[in-house]
């Protein structure tokens, strides 16, 4: 048999294609000890070592922060639109059991009052996007 074609089984981990072997060490003072572990915090990174390469290389370093009352807001904002559907539903429905049910003197009147919470509805979505803008410009920068 060709021992060649025989394949050996080590066990344990595979090993890396481009592993790091290479080792740097350098000392900081105090002050710039404390300016880097603040900016290692800041980062949300995970290694320290990652960290620095992306430091020394210019890499970007990205900082996603999640702001639980954003996603809270937006939650609710989805909620409320969603709800915002359904009364437009329950409008078409209602304007047609209305006309179907009813005499036309008493479905003007009925109608009249639909129209006017349909203003005050638009008025308060109106106001829900100026606060959503508001919120926008103040909290998310865009």
């Amino acid at each position: 048999m060709d021992s060649n074609s025989k394949k050996v089984y080590k066990g344990g981990r595979k090993p890396k294609i481009n592993p790091c072997k290479n080792r740097f060490v350098f000392y900081l003072d105090d002050a710039d000890s404390q300016k880097l572990n603040g900016m290692f915090l800041h980062s949300e990174m995970q290694e320290m070592s990652r960290f620095l390469r992306s430091v020394i290389f210019n890499k970007p370093i990205k900082v996603i922060k999640i702001d639980k009352a954003t996603q809270d807001y937006y939650m609710r904002l989805t909620n409320l639109y969603s709800q915002f559907q359904t009364v437009g539903v329950n409008y078409n429905q209602t304007v047609k059991a209305i006309n179907a049910n009813f005499s036309e003197k008493r479905a003007a009147i009925l109608l009249r009052q639909l129209e006017k919470a349909t203003f005050e509805f638009v008025a308060i979505n109106q106001k829900v996007l100026e606060m959503t803008k508001e919120y926008r410009a103040k909290y998310l920068d865009f």
